[in-house]
Parts: structure tokens; sequence; C-alpha cells
């Protein structure tokens, strides 16, 4: 899946658990993207196309060194550590997951590979979590789950005030939350 539905999956998450603070709600929303900075080793091949020694980072690393139980393990003790809260510490290693999960049914490449995800890198390669029915990256039923998680958020934001805009800029999450809320006023669904 692309990296907004990651992000608004792991947003969603969090907003379904009450008391969460915004530093606790970023943690988890980060926890559903984080597994694709091992997508970061796209650049240094792009540059390295082509000549004497290509460096194959992305080919090789992706979807193994941050797609995997010890990253999970790993960024749940981050969160535990960063909040001391063990309900956000949970939410964290399972923002993770959510994130595998979305990849393995929705992350197939334009050439049919299907990105199988090593659970227990590095230890074993015993377990590769796969599903032969697979959906392109580009495919509609990622686009429709994209929609809904937007859909979703935008109905979150209107009904608590805040919303994902927030974790980068608050005055900037301010002004969508009201525009949100002019353009869908409470009354306007009753006066029809």
């Amino acid at each position: 899946m692309n990296p907004i539905a990651h992000a608004l999956s792991g947003w969603c998450l969090a907003e379904a658990v009450p008391g969460l603070s915004g530093r606790d709600r970023a943690i988890v929303t980060a926890g559903a993207v984080a597994p694709d900075l091992d997508g970061f080793g796209m650049l240094p091949e792009l540059f390295t196309r082509g000549s004497r020694h290509p460096l194959f980072w992305w080919t090789d690393y992706h979807h193994t060194l941050c797609h995997n139980l010890l990253f999970a393990l790993i960024f749940g003790a981050f969160a535990a550590l960063f909040t001391r809260r063990p309900r956000v510490a949970l939410l964290a290693f399972l923002a993770v997951h959510l994130h595998l999960f979305e990849d393995v049914i929705g992350s197939r490449g334009p050439d049919g590979y299907q990105w199988p995800i090593p659970y227990f890198y590095p230890f074993s390669d015993s377990v590769m979590l796969s599903w032969d029915g697979q959906w392109f990256l580009n495919a509609w039923q990622n686009f429709a789950i994209t929609i809904a998680l937007l859909m979703a958020t935008f109905v979150l934001a209107w009904k608590r005030g805040y919303s994902p805009v927030g974790l980068f800029s608050k005055k900037a999450d301010r002004l969508f939350v009201e525009t949100l809320r002019r353009r869908m006023p409470r009354g306007a669904r009753h006066r029809r």
C-alpha cells in the first residue's frame, strides 16, 4: 500500500483508543509508516544504477530490514521508553503489524513480484508472509481503502477538532478543521 494509506491507518488505530495525547497519536501513526524506512535504499540504488558498483539497497533490503517482528519489537520498545505508557507501546507494536498486513494484501509490484515479508528476519527465513491474491500497488482495492481512510479521518477531525495535519502544524490543523466544519456544519444533514 502507499505511505498515505499506512499513515492514515495508523492514525485511525490511534483514534480508536480514547485518552491518547497528540504525541501518543504521532508515535502510533509513525509506527504504521516506519517499516518503510528500509525503502530509502531506493535513492542510492537509483544513483548508482549503471555504475561499475551499483548498490542494490532497495532491491535487497526493502520489505526486509524493517518489515519484521524484530523491528516491531524495537519500535514498541522505543515507544515505551519515549512515552512510558505501555498502552502506547502496544499500539505502536500493533501499528507496525498493521503496516505488514497491508503490505501482504496490497503491495504487488508492477512486474508481479509479491514482496514476501521475512517475519523472523534476521534470525530465520523460515516464515515468509505472502498471499497469492496480493493486489497490485495501484489496484482499485488500495485506492478504495485509501479513500475510506481519508473519509474516516475527515469525520474524526470534524467530530474531535484535530487531525493528522496537527502532526506537522497546529495552525494548519486548526484551519483544516475549521474549513471542514464550515463546509459540513452540524445542522446541514438535518436540513434536507
